[in-house]
């Protein structure tokens, strides 16, 4: 049995407890900025929407993951609960980073999940806008919680 075939909790469908835990879980994972751990979260055939490109499969997932995260350094994220049903969530977020310019950026979106029976998300649908702000306009924090009304 390979280890995508073993659950990945909290399994669908979801309470809002579960829905809750899978974000928090998620979030960790994408602050940690390790394309291995953010990729098996994913089905094996996982299908990602993420901006203009599409994304299939883990070793996918990695690539796009490893070339982001070495054009946006500093990285850090927040995600929301959105609301959730069955095997599907939806979540708001904001991310904060820099180019290679010094340039801040806050990046704002929502996500769609979809995930399988054993807990893994196959499928993401992700829409994202980028603002440029100053040092001074950064809100995200290590250890900060909610994030704040835009």
């Amino acid at each position: 049995m390979s280890s995508s075939d073993q659950p990945r909790p909290p399994l669908p469908p979801f309470t809002h407890e579960s829905a809750l835990a899978k974000v928090q879980a998620a979030e960790d994972a994408w602050n940690s900025r390790d394309p291995e751990r953010v990729a098996g979260a994913y089905s094996p055939d996982t299908e990602w929407r993420n901006r203009d490109q599409h994304i299939r499969g883990r070793a996918e997932v990695v690539a796009f993951l490893t070339g982001k995260w070495a054009r946006e350094l500093d990285y850090r994220l927040r995600k929301n609960l959105w609301s959730f049903t069955d095997n599907r969530i939806g979540v708001r977020f904001q991310y904060e980073w820099h180019d290679t310019d010094g340039q801040w950026w806050r990046s704002y979106g929502n996500e769609l999940w979809e995930f399988d029976e054993l807990g893994y998300m196959r499928r993401r649908e992700a829409s994202i806008n980028d603002v440029a702000i100053g040092e001074s306009d950064l809100r995200i924090t290590p250890g900060e919680g909610e994030l704040p009304v835009w």
